[in-house]
């Protein structure tokens, strides 16, 4: 039964973009499971995002969800597109396009969303802005990761990295592993990454290598420096969607 997901949703989001042409972005939802509550999970903006990934995401929510206790379910959404190549208008309108097309399977008793890959809270608001015009009323419910000005939650920004490494912390301590000194590679530099790099070195962990994609070249680099990564110094090389300029690096 959990093998699959209960419902899954492809569609794609026409676009105008800025030169007057329009373009067609393939889109996913997919709801893993519902049987604890609401489908919970991230939109994720990905010039290489497939559906098999969403998929796996959103099963893995559902898991996650269960494990802590948590009256949610599963769930996962995705774009196929790359959001550097994106005006902030045209990006909004694609976020609006997104929920158009699930606007009558989502909401806050049935599926509620969240940033993730190269989303954010200003795209949550969007998302949310649109949600409310459809099913016409006040819904801040719908969705997570949006600013604290419109509903959302403070310390919501941090949450997710420090609580990987909250994760880690504990596991090391069932061990019986001191975290200081211990060396750790991280996987991506988007908001998630650097902020649970910013609490592993305050608890004394040593961050040695992290990785990006890097949308030039459309491929991932790995950045490795053996005594621990300068934190302030990569995070000042870097721009809002986590790539690292490999030149300064």
């Amino acid at each position: 039964l959990l093998r699959w997901p209960q419902r899954e949703f492809h569609f794609t989001v026409p676009v105008k973009m800025d030169d007057g042409s329009v373009k067609v972005f393939k889109g996913y939802r997919v709801q893993h499971n519902d049987a604890r509550g609401p489908a919970k999970g991230g939109i994720r903006f990905h010039p290489q995002e497939t559906v098999d990934t969403v998929r796996a995401l959103a099963t893995w929510m559902t898991w996650k969800c269960a494990v802590v206790d948590i009256p949610l379910g599963g769930g996962k959404g995705g774009v196929i597109c790359d959001p550097h190549d994106l005006s902030p208008r045209e990006q909004e309108a694609l976020c609006r396009g997104w929920v158009r097309q699930v606007a009558r399977n989502v909401g806050p008793v049935q599926d509620v969303p969240a940033p993730d890959v190269m989303t954010n809270p200003q795209h949550m608001v969007w998302i949310l802005d649109e949600y409310e015009k459809l099913v016409g009323g006040h819904y801040p419910g719908f969705i997570t990761g949006k600013p604290v000005e419109v509903g959302g939650s403070l310390g919501r920004t941090e949450a997710t990295g420090f609580g990987v490494i909250y994760t880690v912390r504990e596991a090391l301590q069932r061990f019986g592993v001191p975290i200081e000194g211990v060396r750790a590679s991280l996987q991506g530099f988007g908001n998630v990454s650097q902020y649970a790099a910013k609490l592993f070195i305050e608890l004394g962990g040593k961050v040695v290598a992290v990785s990006c994609w890097d949308n030039g070249d459309h491929c991932a680099y790995t950045f490795r420096k053996s005594d621990g990564i300068d934190m302030d110094f990569l995070v000042s090389i870097t721009d809002r969607f986590g790539t690292i300029d490999k030149e300064k690096a």
